[in-house]
């Protein structure tokens, strides 16, 4: 049960902080555009109207697809006076799989910034579409306008936020949505708070700190990161589409202290020109936190020379939330592991046949966390393939623990490259090649050979005007890595397929390679 303040209100919601700083700001976009804790609130009342207004009722499941913008605050909180479910839709999915993901999740709302809407309503004849540029079309309603003929009540958010629903990226099969469930999220409630709690204290956050929230709406992060921000009345910056340089820009004219963001980010930004470097002061900063993806070795030693000791790595899965932390003073003590378990997280390293692996041993990684499904939304409970009889849940990451059980990732385990029966981990390689001044980025996969069983391929975005050759990464690969780890081809490419949470998408590389074959990896 939420701790209420003041009657109705609960605690750390938007109304809370709406009756406390009513004209503060509490999400301020790159324009310079301000959301205060009072409008917000006013404005979540009267979508939340408008919408109940349209036959949105309690329970009801809404999909929500926008680029990082006010609106998008104010529609989850209208969605948390209404006590509806959240679903987050990626903005860069085709009308097709927009559609398929509002059939699996029976969401027949989907809430919009598309500038051409009547694409997806082709597709959504049984959706209520709401849309907030296009006021043409009589089949989709307009955001403002629902607003403008609604009357104010006022409302109060059942919980903080709105259960999310996120789907998964799709880069294995159709995207499946990760929820857990109220009746489980009750049976262990009591371990969830302690779990968040840890969670909490561990990302050491203050009630004047001021986010750079950079990560898309459609996934966890985000949210999570405004959410905690939002939770302890913080202001949170968004940055929609990310530049390096724009990033500098708002860390310095808003003395950001807590950033959140992926390896790519951290990537783009050591590549900028020193001279471009140099203008912007970033002596704000006190958190630079990193996931979503191993970081490279040498991007991380960059991130601490630039910013300073404060960077921090998270680890863990949609699945089963976050796993361990990488603070600071960490390190400086096990700078290539990714830190130790928060309270109620347990790993454990498994071979092939799920046989638990010693100390020091790579091998797959298997999870329990309080946050861990049982089943995605409105499917079939997971199989003992996926989750053991004691609730661990197998992640496809590969990695190994130390003495002092702090967790080392090695690489997914669909990625590696299995060859002439040598297993061998892309992320190693792509942490050497990365070091070289003119690559900004890269990414390793294994493609068929007739006798090895697979060839390691290198796919390679150089920095602006570089004129780097094959033959002389090749040549400086080999300074770098074991004879056997070198890749036999590289292709240079001016970009390379990324998710919109920063992922490299590799199964977009490799397919092609596979396309005919018996199997794929």
């Amino acid at each position: 049960m939420e701790k209420l303040f003041n009657g109705n209100i609960i605690q750390g919601s938007v109304e809370h902080w709406a009756q406390v700083k009513p004209d503060e700001a509490a999400v301020i976009d790159e324009n310079g555009n301000i959301l205060k804790w009072g409008d917000w609130n006013e404005q979540s009342n009267l979508l939340a109207e408008a919408l109940a207004e349209e036959g949105v009722t309690e329970g009801s499941t809404v999909g929500v697809r926008t680029q990082m913008r006010l609106e998008w605050f104010v529609i989850n909180r209208a969605l948390a006076k209404l006590g509806c479910k959240q679903v987050g839709v990626n903005y860069r999915l085709t009308p097709g799989e927009v559609k398929g993901i509002l059939a699996d999740s029976n969401a027949k709302v989907l809430i919009s910034d598309d500038h051409l809407p009547s694409k997806l309503t082709k597709e959504l004849s049984d959706v209520l579409h709401v849309n907030i540029n296009e006021k043409e079309f009589l089949e989709i309603k307009n955001y403002e306008v629902i607003m403008s003929n609604a009357t104010m009540k006022k409302r109060f958010s059942q919980m903080p936020n709105p259960p999310l629903i996120i789907y998964t990226s799709g880069t294995t099969g159709a995207p499946k949505g990760v929820f857990l469930s109220p009746e489980i999220r009750q049976q262990r409630a009591k371990e969830i708070q302690e779990y968040f709690a840890d969670v909490f204290r561990m990302s050491v956050r203050m009630p004047t700190d001021l986010n750079l929230v950079t990560m898309p709406f459609h996934h966890s992060a985000g949210p999570a990161v405004s959410a905690a921000a939002h939770l302890v009345g913080e202001p949170v910056i968004i940055l929609s589409k990310f530049d390096p340089e724009r990033a500098l820009q708002l860390i310095q004219e808003y003395k950001i202290t807590n950033w959140t963001c992926v390896p790519t980010m951290i990537k783009r930004l050591s590549k900028l020109p020193q001279e471009v470097l140099n203008k912007y002061d970033v002596s704000s900063i006190k958190i630079v936190e990193v996931g979503a993806a191993p970081i490279p070795e040498a991007t991380k030693r960059w991130a601490i020379s630039h910013f300073g000791n404060c960077l921090v790595e998270g680890y863990g899965t949609s699945e089963v939330y976050m796993v361990s932390t990488m603070l600071p003073e960490m390190q400086l003590v096990k700078p290539a592991s990714s830190g130790r378990m928060y309270n109620h997280a347990q790993v454990s390293i498994r071979d092939e046949n799920n046989n638990a692996l010693p100390i020091g041993e790579k091998g797959e990684i298997w999870v329990k966390t309080p946050m861990t499904i049982d089943r995605y939304y409105n499917r079939e409970p997971l199989g003992l393939d996926t989750i053991d009889e004691k609730g661990f849940f197998r992640t496809g990451d590969i990695g190994y623990l130390d003495e002092e059980q702090y967790l080392y990732i090695a690489d997914r385990s669909k990625d590696m490259i299995i060859r002439g029966g040598v297993n061998i981990y892309p992320a190693e390689i792509e942490a050497a090649i990365i070091k070289h001044p003119d690559v900004m980025d890269v990414a390793i996969i294994g493609i068929p050979h007739d006798d090895l069983g697979e060839e390691i391929k290198a796919f390679c975005h150089l920095n602006e005007g570089a004129t780097l050759t094959a033959e002389e990464l090749i040549s400086f690969c080999k300074n770098e890595l074991a004879l056997y780890k070198n890749p036999s081809s590289i292709e240079f490419v001016d970009q390379l397929p990324y998710s919109a949470v920063g992922k490299i998408l590799k199964r977009d590389l490799r397919d092609p390679f596979w396309k005919d074959k018996e199997r794929s990896v």
